[in-house]
C-alpha cells in the first residue's frame, strides 16, 4: 500500500467504477493520485524491492529445503509470502538456462609447470628465484627447456589420441557408416537382412548429411549449444504430463489437476535451482585454478547436491498428499522410476532431432 493521498474524485481512473474508500471495489487499483512526486517513486521502489527481495529468499529457502511446504502454502491462500508458481519456474528456468548458454566453458590451465631457477652471481652470495608460469599445452610444448624426445612423444601421443577420437565420432555419428554413397549401396545392392528399414535409413542419411558438412568438433559444438538451447522447451512440456501421471495414482476427489500442477512446477523448479547452484559452484571454484583440494570439494558438493535431488521428491510426495509412509513410498517409487524412464526416452529422442536438424 502507498501512502500517497486518496483523491478527493470517487470514480476509478481504470474503470470508472465508483470508489468509497481507498481501494477499487471492481477492479483493485488504489484510488490515489497519478502524478507522483520524486520523493514518493523513490520510497515507492525501496519498499517494493525490499518486499520482493523478503518474498523472493523466503521463497528460495522454502523450495531448497522444505520439501512441498511451498506447494502446501500456496494451495492453503498463502500466496502473497511467496513468488507465484509460475513466475518461480520461469525465473529460475530462464537464469539456469541463460547461464548453461551464455557463460563459457572454460578450460583452466591444462599444465601448469612451474620453472625456478637458482642463479648464483661472481662473487656475490644473493640469490636470484625466478618463477614462470607456463600456462596451456602450446606454450608447454614450445618452451626451451623441455626435452626434444619429450616434446615428439607428447605430440605423437596427442595425435593417437586424436585419430582415436576422431573414428569414436564417425562411428557414433554416421551409426557405423562412412558416408551417404556407402548407405545408398547398402540399401540398393545389400541382402534383405543387411538392409535398413525406412525409418532407421532416413535417420542414419540425415545423420550421414550432417555430418558431411560439419567436422567432428563443429558437430559437438553445435549439439551441446542447440540441446541446451531448446532443453528448457522439451521440460516445460513434459510438466503437464508428469502432472498427469500425479492425478492418476492419487483420489480424484480430493485433488484437482491444478494441485499436481502446482507440486509440479514447485518441484521442476527445484531441480533446476540445484542444477544451477551446481553449476555456480563450478565455476566459483574454477576461479582458484586446479588442484585437488578444489577437485575434492566440488566432488562433495556435487554428491551431496544430486544425492538431495535424487532423496527429494520422496518426503515432498509423504508431505504433501499425507498418507503413509509405506503408501507414499510405494507411490514415489512407481512414480520416480516411470517418469525417469519416460524422461529418458524423451531425452534420446530429442538428441536425435536436435543432432538431425543441425546445420
Amino acid at each position: 500500500m502507498s501512502h500517497s493521498p486518496i483523491r478527493n474524485d470517487k470514480t476509478c481512473l481504470n474503470c470508472r467504477h465508483v470508489v468509497q474508500e481507498r481501494y477499487c471495489p471492481n477492479c483493485g487499483q488504489e484510488n490515489t493520485e497519478s502524478r507522483k512526486t520524486f520523493h514518493h517513486l523513490f520510497i515507492h521502489f525501496f519498499e517494493d524491492l525490499t518486499h520482493y527481495e523478503n518474498a523472493f529468499w523466503r521463497t528460495i529457502k522454502n523450495l531448497l529445503f522444505k520439501p512441498a511446504a511451498l506447494t502446501k502454502e500456496y494451495l492453503s491462500g498463502k500466496r502473497l509470502s511467496y513468488l507465484a508458481p509460475v513466475r518461480l519456474y520461469i525465473f529460475i528456468s530462464f537464469i539456469t538456462f541463460f547461464l548453461l548458454t551464455t557463460v563459457p566453458n572454460t578450460d583452466y590451465n591444462l599444465i601448469n609447470l612451474k620453472k625456478n631457477t637458482t642463479t648464483t652471481k661472481a662473487g656475490s652470495n644473493d640469490t636470484i628465484t625466478k618463477s614462470e608460469n607456463i600456462k596451456g599445452l602450446d606454450e608447454l610444448l614450445n618452451h626451451e627447456d623441455l626435452k626434444k624426445e619429450l616434446r615428439d612423444s607428447i605430440k605423437a601421443s596427442i595425435e593417437k589420441d586424436k585419430i582415436n577420437k576422431d573414428k569414436k565420432y564417425d562411428d557414433l555419428f554416421g551409426f557405423g557408416f562412412k558416408s551417404v554413397h556407402e548407405l545408398d549401396s547398402l540399401q540398393k545392392f545389400g541382402t534383405a537382412e543387411d538392409r535398413l528399414d525406412s525409418f532407421e535409413y532416413w535417420i542414419t542419411k540425415k545423420a550421414l548429411q550432417v555430418k558431411a558438412n560439419n567436422t567432428n568438433q563443429e558437430l559437438i559444438e553445435k549439439f551441446k549449444e542447440s540441446f541446451v538451447h531448446n532443453f528448457s522447451k522439451t521440460l516445460f512440456i513434459y510438466m503437464p504430463i508428469f502432472a498427469l501421471f500425479l492425478w492418476l495414482f492419487h483420489g480424484k476427489k480430493r485433488w484437482y489437476y491444478f494441485d499436481h500442477g502446482i507440486f509440479t512446477l514447485h518441484y521442476f523448479s527445484f531441480l533446476l535451482l540445484v542444477i544451477l547452484l551446481v553449476f555456480l559452484f563450478s565455476k566459483f571454484l574454477s576461479l582458484f585454478g586446479t588442484s585437488a583440494v578444489a577437485d575434492t570439494i566440488k566432488g562433495i558438493f556435487d554428491f551431496v547436491a544430486f544425492a538431495w535431488m535424487f532423496y527429494y521428491f520422496f518426503p515432498a510426495h509423504h508431505r504433501f498428499y499425507g498418507e503413509t509412509r509405506m503408501i507414499s513410498f510405494i507411490k514415489s517409487m512407481f512414480l520416480f522410476f516411470i517418469n525417469m524412464f519416460i524422461i529418458i526416452l524423451m531425452l534420446l529422442l530429442f538428441a536425435i532431432y536436435t543432432f538431425i536438424n543441425i546445420h
